[in-house]
């Protein structure tokens, strides 16, 4: 596809980001969360697992102690400090009202106008197969985007103290292989390879790579394939929908 991509609303302060796992972010999103920080803007994270699964030779109790540490790491260096887990079972994740409430009673909290998360559909593009809980979380966040605007939806959760909140505008999609907008990677891109080098452990049971030279390679390729669609520059893409 060689269609232009638009440059990503810019008129927004609060976003929730809200991913499957540790790490999820840092593949792609990070470097677009470092420039919407810099530019005083609020990014809170907020993990349906905490990637327990993830690490072939570690036990998912002490993975899920050494991921967590690790994506909190991640974030603060893009300047986040707000990171939350659902505690949803890695690997298992389920598409349906529970996940929904989780994610609809966070944006409540957040009261976002953003709201990011990553891909939902079945493939990456061609025949790279998404994960269930990717495909889960996705599609759970679209739909909790108007949950969290309904007052009959949940109403539990007015009664919990959190009252509806109809003020997301917007949810983007990273990694979609429908992109529709960008932002430049260019100015968050060293924070980003920063951020997603916290997360060793995994990236080390990934590869035997050096992990600096992965983590260069594979976050160049994924911003420097939508140059072409975005001006030459090297950017994060997202599928963006409107609400």
């Amino acid at each position: 596809m060689t269609d232009r991509l638009e440059p990503m609303p810019a008129d927004w302060q609060r976003a929730l980001a809200v991913v499957a796992h540790p790490d999820d972010l840092e593949y792609g999103a990070a470097a677009a969360i470092a420039s919407w920080v810099d530019g005083g803007r609020e990014v809170a994270y907020l993990l349906a697992t905490r990637g327990e699964a993830g690490i072939a030779t570690m036990e998912p109790a002490r993975a899920a102690e050494v991921r967590e540490r690790e994506q909190r790491a991640s974030a603060a260096v893009v300047g986040v400090s707000s990171v939350e887990f659902l505690d949803h079972r890695d690997g298992v994740v389920e598409y349906g009202p529970a996940l929904r409430r989780d994610v609809a009673a966070a944006i409540r909290r957040h009261r976002p106008e953003l709201v990011v998360t990553l891909n939902h559909r079945d493939t990456f593009g061609g025949t790279s197969w998404n994960t269930p809980d990717h495909r889960a979380v996705g599609r759970a966040v679209l739909d909790a985007a108007a949950d969290a605007g309904n007052r009959w939806i949940f109403p539990e959760l007015a009664e919990q103290g959190l009252p509806p909140w109809e003020g997301v505008r917007w949810v983007a999609v990273a990694a979609s292989p429908r992109p529709t907008h960008a932002v430049e990677a260019g100015p968050g891109m060293e924070r980003a390879v920063r951020s997603l080098l916290e997360h060793r452990a995994y990236i080390e049971a990934l590869t035997d790579a050096d992990p600096e030279t992965y983590v260069r390679g594979f976050l160049g390729r994924a911003t420097g394939d939508t140059a072409a669609r975005f001006g030459g520059r090297a950017a994060v893409s997202f599928e963006l929908f409107p609400r």
